[in-house]
């Protein structure tokens, strides 16, 4: 089990952030059948092999995710793709 945590910082303020992971989880769902809830201002989803956690600060975004046997091979890749739509959603 591989397990990736990626923290970076925004200038969006709060509800703007939490826009933007809102979005970002409706995809999730659509693209990887991802189920998500907001539980205060942390984002939870889970799909089979995966679950893990937006958590939205006012001025930090951080992104934890467990992976399964079968994509913890991925790990790399994974963490790279999260790091990629971080760094281009949290543009102000």
């Amino acid at each position: 089990m591989a397990r990736i945590d990626v923290e970076r910082p925004h200038s969006l303020g709060r509800e703007a952030a939490r826009e933007k992971a809102e979005q970002l989880a409706e995809r999730l769902a659509r693209e990887y059948a991802v189920r998500y809830r907001w539980a205060g201002d942390t984002l939870e989803f889970k799909r089979s092999g995966a679950d893990g956690r937006i958590e939205v600060g006012e001025d930090r975004v951080r992104v934890q995710l467990n992976l399964g046997l079968l994509l913890s091979a991925m790990s790399g890749s994974i963490k790279r793709e999260i790091e990629e739509v971080l760094d281009k959603s949290l543009k102000a």
